[in-house]
């Protein structure tokens, strides 16, 4: 069974997620993960949490272990500090589950 969590953020610069996404790819890659659907949101019916939603992916893990190494990987926290904190505005786990 692999890990997976449905997650909806508030880009607001392409060019420095585009980087993000660059940076932790080989990251992500050796801890067993990767997307399995991605997707650019033009309309929002509806929105539980409230937080703006422009883009929406499903990230995928081996195990939910090997999710949490990856989130606290040092290489994975200096991309992230450096590109996705100045790219995304809000960020909404729309859930988690084993697949």
């Amino acid at each position: 069974m692999s890990y997976e969590m449905m997650v909806g953020l508030q880009v607001k610069d392409d060019i420095q997620y585009s980087n993000y996404r660059e940076a932790m790819g080989s990251i992500l890659a050796t801890h067993g993960g990767g997307f399995r659907y991605d997707f650019k949101v033009s309309e929002i019916l509806k929105n539980e949490e409230g937080r703006p939603i422009n883009r929406v992916f499903a990230i995928y893990f081996e195990n939910k272990e090997k999710m949490d190494a990856f989130f606290s990987n040092p290489d994975y926290l200096k991309a992230k500090s450096q590109f996705f904190e100045v790219s995304v505005d809000a960020t909404t786990i729309i859930s988690e589950y084993e697949r």
